[in-house]
């Protein structure tokens, strides 16, 4: 995985990054716009990580964290580049980030019907509570 760089993305990747998720992730967000993406990178730089391979983006998590919890969103590895380690390695270095800043448990929000995601998640140690439920309110139309 030499070759595999992450770092964390700059105002100047997020057309980059939103035509990607349209390409990788699965399922959409209320907040995957330009305004919403932005809003990341300016709040918290360092949050919105980027795999590169060869100068392509190849995948992509978010690791925010609020001072309380762990947050994991859009994991997406590009389709050709599965089962190379990826997802695994921005994984590793969200988690890196968390345990800096004081962190102790990450969350993942994962798509019910997602199999190949579930499968992921697992491998990397990740389990889901059954006994939580996330309730959601739209703020803006």
């Amino acid at each position: 995985m030499s070759d595999l760089r992450i770092r964390a993305a700059v105002p100047g990747d997020l057309d980059a990054v939103l035509a990607f998720w349209k390409a990788a992730a699965k399922g959409s967000s209320i907040s995957d716009d330009r305004d919403g993406v932005e809003r990341l990178v300016t709040r918290d730089p360092e949050a919105l990580l980027l795999a590169e391979r060869d100068g392509e983006l190849v995948g992509t998590v978010i690791a925010g964290f609020d001072g309380w919890r762990c947050h994991l969103y859009r994991l997406a590895v590009h389709p050709g580049r599965r089962r190379q380690g990826i997802g695994s390695a921005l994984l590793a270095a969200a988690e890196e980030r968390f345990v800096r800043l004081g962190g102790r448990r990450g969350d993942a929000m994962v798509l019910t019907g997602n199999e190949t995601a579930h499968h992921a998640w697992r491998a990397a140690g990740y389990a889901p509570e059954e006994h939580w439920r996330r309730w959601v309110k739209p703020l803006t139309e």
